[in-house]
């Protein structure tokens, strides 16, 4: 299993930036996806999640209504939409497949993760 994450980089307050994570090694139309984001010096942090056919969308409340999780299933591959991103919003943002359970935001529910790719939000 393979999840590798691009498109971070450097926006200001009130831009956009669209993440992409590229699977490989599984079945990715079989599974759940998630992002979530660690800032410098805190706890990793669910940000939203995907069910495995797109159907379904999860958003913590940090974000709602500023991103927007999508799937190519084709494609194999994740992406997180940001708009009027904040500075709160910068942090290391990773991709994760989900095993399954009962919350999509419980962090022990993911089985592999990728690396990261780093968003910095400032002017």
């Amino acid at each position: 299993v393979h999840l590798v994450e691009s498109g971070g980089g450097l926006a200001q307050p009130g831009g956009s930036l669209r993440l992409s994570c590229v699977a490989s090694g599984f079945t990715f139309a079989n599974y759940a996806m998630s992002w979530a984001r660690q800032a410098p010096g805190k706890g990793l942090e669910w940000v939203s999640g995907i069910y495995s056919d797109g159907t379904d969308t999860y958003y913590a409340d940090s974000v709602k209504g500023r991103f927007t999780i999508s799937r190519d299933n084709g494609k194999n591959t994740l992406y997180l939409q940001m708009n009027n991103l904040k500075p709160e919003d910068m942090a290391l943002y990773l991709c994760a497949r989900r095993m399954g359970g009962t919350s999509y935001s419980h962090l022990d529910e993911y089985d592999y993760w990728g690396q990261g790719t780093q968003v910095t939000v400032s002017s």
